[in-house]
């Protein structure tokens, strides 16, 4: 065989020699190395499996693969040994050829370039040494179908129950049970809340969190006057009562569910002319309040709520249908792929993965090709999971991206355009009527310009059918052009006649734009029941290699539910079966998933800051009870998202100051208990958005087709329509009334992210992002200093700034620093601000004597600004 890791050959000679193969794989890696905790009798199923699992089992036990007859997957198996005897000896532990091989070097070879950590020998001399400790295993069990004990009482497999509310030694603080989570921890290592941060830190930190934009001067006068002791809890409410709010928390979903303008997979990155109707979905369902247990329904079944065929369709129907479009996120090449097959296969995967990342918590992926290496998910379990989809997802019937366009003509638009069609049609049958007119009239003058003799016989041959002249006529024909009077030629003999027939054509096409504009979604819905494909499980991930068939399931490890085929609806009703069971109060995960999703945003790390797993590789929670609360409230509320953001920010944990203290960095220096708010810093989107209101420019009209984006000919990619010249890009085409729009509809490209955005890390969506990374580099750096985008806009601000304060430059500077920090300048930066813009001034005016006061003041201002909204205190969110 060649070892997966290291491509050398390797013999196998019974069990062994067949240890050279396994060990290759169990000391790849010291990523995967497991300490041993020294207090605890290390057994089978707790220590030793686990690695066996990562690293051994592809070639000892899994699919059928036995090498050297050594099975690992169990206890029994391992001690009944191979074809060459046992791999451990009882009596004589020390003597163990699994021992001899792993200390002594000899195993792995000294090819392979992973060599065994000392904790990874370490598990296995104590686990031998100790008689290879293990629970008995039934003698029928089915190694491919073992969860152990260990693998059953992980945290997140759980059932979601509600714990006490713990009791601390300040209850002052606790305005929420949340704080007293949070404090019973902090008091256990001797710590506190931080204090309260001040008002102007409020409004801003709450505004970016809500909105994804700052304050206005005027939203923090008022709120900053307001001495009710309500004024902070109306403030979350109108925030959260805005339509901003939509726009600035849809944009969180949009990332983990993969939204794409474009197809991806294949350089031609085809564009989804359709795809923005989900993407406003998402947007009104956070506005409206839509129930996320009912959103995730949804976008998973949608197509199953609602009855066929597809006719006059509910607001509700409709927007259930649209929901779907989640199901259509992942990149699909299947319209330009060389091998459609792998691309079909491979969408479907990505789907998968984006499924159960985003509402499961839980990585999938690997376990298409083989048994999962961490988490108790088998191979099985994976293509029972994705039978549950496979009748939308029917590869063998798949429909290109352009063929599953859904219409949503109503029947009233389908009858007015019908009505609408026959008078254009009778427009255009009296324009044939006249054409054959002008033609006949037309051939009748250009007949009589032939000698007499000749008319007769050239009649005959033109009024002959084409395929029915006979040769002489057709020659005839030939040496007389001009009697050759065709529609497309009638032109060059009566140019009257011709622009009478132009009329009648542009007004059948006139009436045509009349109807009813014909709309569509890009929607995914399962065939007639009767096309329903049979599932079965890919060997080694080869959809060229079918194995045993599978029925539709959950994974196993989370109770197995079966989805049988719902007879009474058209469809096979398995994915509305899953969403039903995901969202019911027996599913362990999906709350804790989505809570733990809103937590990160409000506090910049998660409870479990793995948001997409919840698994073995995932970390697990800081604060569990904490999270089992959030989870267990949030279902018990109806899945209320507005009332989880009320929970949390009401909360004395997210009023705290991010100012740290001595005692909070010695014992906790991560901040994972919380004692301080973490400063964070502003996503691409906010940035570019927070920019655009600062200037005066920013355009909040929602919803409706994406706003292009565009190369310039700097390479750059840019807001504006497509130019090319001769294949090059040309210059920028302005879109009147649509540049500065909301960053959540600027068209997302795969292959095109917008250059502002992709430079402070807007995600890749390859197939979804699952939490945003927020690098510090010097491109960024450059970005604001240089980039045209910044530079246009601190102009714009300036000139906001003179027009709207008073002449006087102290009320100016006061007005930029309340646009960009939402706080006025204290003494040291107003005295500062203003002598850095009288100087500017001056090293202008030396340069360009000639210039006014307002263009100098006009360019230092400008100056002042950019630096503004280049700096940190912009930046980041305190």
């Amino acid at each position: 065989m060649n070892c997966m890791f290291c491509s050398s050959r390797i013999r196998l000679q019974g069990s062994v020699a067949g240890l050279t193969g396994l060990l290759c794989l169990l000391l790849w890696s010291s990523a995967s190395a497991v300490e041993p905790d020294k207090g605890a009798t290390i057994t089978y199923e707790g220590g030793v499996r686990p690695v066996l699992k990562t690293h051994c089992f592809r070639c000892h036990g899994e699919a059928g693969t036995v090498e050297g007859g050594l099975d690992l997957r169990l206890r029994r198996l391992i001690m009944k040994g191979g074809e060459s005897g046992p791999i451990i000896d009882i009596e004589n532990p020390s003597d163990s050829v699994l021992l001899e091989r792993v200390t002594t070097g000899e195993m792995p070879p000294e090819e392979v370039k992973h060599r065994p950590t000392p904790d990874e020998i370490d598990i296995l001399r104590q686990w031998v040494m100790n008689e290879a400790p293990g629970v008995t295993e039934p003698d029928g069990l089915d190694p491919s179908e073992y969860i152990t004990t260990a693998e059953k009482s992980f945290w997140s497999y759980q059932p979601l129950l509600q714990p006490e509310i713990p009791i601390t030694n300040h209850p002052a603080l606790v305005r929420a049970p949340i704080d007293a989570f949070l404090l019973h921890s902090l008091e256990g290592r001797g710590l506190s809340f931080g204090e309260e941060a001040g008002r102007h830190t409020l409004i801003r930190r709450l505004s970016f969190d809500l909105w994804g934009l700052p304050p206005t001067p005027q939203q923090v006068e008022r709120f900053v006057g307001d001495s009710s002791p309500l004024a902070y809890e109306r403030l979350v409410d109108q925030l959260l009562s805005s339509p901003r709010y939509g726009e600035r928390w849809g944009r969180h979903w949009l990332d983990v569910a993969g939204y794409a303008d474009s197809e991806g997979y294949t350089d031609e990155d085809t564009q989804r002319p359709d795809a923005w109707r989900y993407r406003d979905y998402v947007i009104q369902a956070f506005n409206g309040g839509k129930p996320i247990n009912q959103f995730f329904v949804e976008q998973l079944a949608g197509d199953e709520l609602v009855s066929r065929p597809y006719g006059d369709l509910s607001p509700q129907e409709l927007d259930a249908l649209i929901a779907t479009g989640f199901l259509r996120m992942a990149p699909d090449g299947t319209a330009t792929a060389a091998n459609k097959s792998v691309a079909i296969n491979d969408s479907i995967a990505k789907s998968l993965e984006i499924i159960s990342s985003s509402m499961l918590g839980m990585t999938v992926a690997c376990a298409e090709c083989h048994d999962h290496r961490y988490d108790p998910i088998s191979q099985k379990d994976y293509y029972r999971f994705r039978a549950i989809f496979e009748p939308a997802y029917h590869w063998k019937s798949w429909q290109t991206p352009n063929k599953r366009r859904q219409s949503l003509y109503t029947d009233d638009d389908r009858t007015q355009a019908a009505e609408i069609e026959e008078q254009a049609k009778e427009i255009e049958v009296g324009r044939t009527e006249k054409q054959q007119e002008f033609i006949q009239a037309t051939f009748e003058k250009q007949l009589a310009k032939l000698p007499e003799e000749m008319r007769e016989v050239v009649r005959l041959a033109h009024d002959t059918p084409d395929k029915e002249r006979t040769a002489e006529q057709k020659e005839l024909l030939k040496k007389n052009p001009s009697v050759n009077v065709t529609a497309s030629s009638l032109y060059l003999y009566d140019r009257k006649a011709a622009d009478e027939l132009k009329a009648l054509a542009d007004k059948a096409n006139e009436v045509r734009k009349t109807k009813p504009p014909e709309r569509f979604v890009r929607v995914l819905a399962e065939s007639v029941a009767d096309n329903v494909p049979v599932s079965h499980l890919f060997i080694r991930g080869d959809h060229e290699q079918p194995g045993e068939q599978v029925s539709a399931a959950g994974f196993r490890i989370l109770g197995g539910t079966l989805f049988p085929d719902d007879l009474e609806l058209p469809s096979t009703g398995r994915r509305l079966q899953f969403a039903r069971w995901l969202t019911s109060d027996r599913h362990p995960l999906s709350a804790r998933v989505f809570v733990n999703r809103v937590w990160l945003h409000h506090f910049g790390r998660g409870l479990v800051n793995t948001p997409g797993d919840f698994g073995q590789l995932g970390e697990p929670a800081s604060h569990p009870e904490l999270l089992d609360y959030l989870a267990s409230e949030f279902r018990s509320s109806g899945w209320n998202l507005k009332r989880l953001h009320r929970v949390l920010v009401l909360s004395t944990a997210y009023r705290q100051s991010s100012r740290p203290s001595e005692d909070g960095l010695r014992a906790d220096p991560e901040n994972h208990l919380l004692w301080r708010m973490p400063v964070r810093r502003v996503e691409a989107e906010v940035l570019r958005d927070s920019i655009l209101q600062i200037s005066g420019e920013l355009l909040l009209d929602a919803f409706g087709p994406s706003v292009p984006v565009m190369a310039d000919r700097d390479g750059k990619f840019v807001v504006g329509i497509e130019n090319l010249n001769a294949g090059r890009p040309g210059a920028v085409i302005p879109l009147k009334g649509q540049d500065f729009r909301r960053s959540v509809y600027v068209q997302v490209r795969r292959s095109r992210r917008l250059t502002v955005l992709d430079t402070f890390d807007a995600p890749r969506m390859t197939p979804s992002c699952i939490q945003r990374s927020y690098s510090a580099s010097a491109t960024q750096s450059l970005m604001l200093m240089n980039g045209e985008f910044p530079i246009a806009r601190a102009e714009q601000l300036a000139t906001r700034v003179m027009t709207e304060a008073s002449n006087e430059l102290p009320p100016q500077i006061d007005f930029a620093w309340q646009l960009c920090y939402s706080r006025q300048p204290d003494p040291d930066e107003l005295s500062s601000a203003i002598n850095y813009v009288q100087q500017t001034e001056k090293s202008y005016r030396e340069r360009h004597a000639k210039s006014d006061d307002r263009t100098r003041r006009q360019f230092a201002m400008a100056s002042l600004c950019h630096a503004l909204l280049s700096s940190n205190e912009f930046l980041y969110i305190e």
